[in-house]
């Protein structure tokens, strides 16, 4: 993973390269992220499945600065979208997911006044490594 083009780096240009993995758990009926072990972009771990009876995902978001968080999340096979909306902070991401399936390329932004307005957060990619790929979870 790269994250990049983030407003809360002192260097605006700055890339950040980390490592995420993604696991089917519990029989298929969620996925787990697991993101990094450094301090930027932070150690994070993410949990998304569903109830069977909705067609929108919930995704549960922790990471190692003690944050924590729920997510409301659709995914349509190309187009992956998570967003929150609670005072004092709200955010929203939107992700394509290129066409040969060996990329994710998103966008996060954010807002204090609940969504009235939004700015720019930061853009984090995910390509498929080689070293996963011949994994049964790749």
């Amino acid at each position: 993973m790269e994250l990049h083009d983030a407003a809360f780096l002192p260097d605006p240009d700055a890339r950040l390269a980390g490592w995420a993995t993604i696991d089917w758990i519990e029989g298929r009926s969620a996925l787990v992220i697991r993101q990094g072990d450094q301090a930027e972009p932070a150690a994070a771990t993410w949990i998304n499945g569903r109830d069977e009876g909705d067609p929108d995902y919930v995704v549960l978001y922790a990471d190692d600065r003690g944050v924590s968080r729920r997510y409301h999340m659709t995914f349509d096979g190309a187009l992956w979208e998570m967003w929150r909306d609670t005072p004092g902070f709200s955010q929203r991401y939107s992700a394509r997911i290129e066409p040969d399936g060996r990329a994710i390329r998103g966008r996060w932004e954010k807002s204090s006044d609940q969504g009235s307005t939004w700015e720019h957060d930061f853009r984090v990619d995910y390509a498929r490594s080689a070293l996963r790929e011949e994994g049964p979870t790749a």
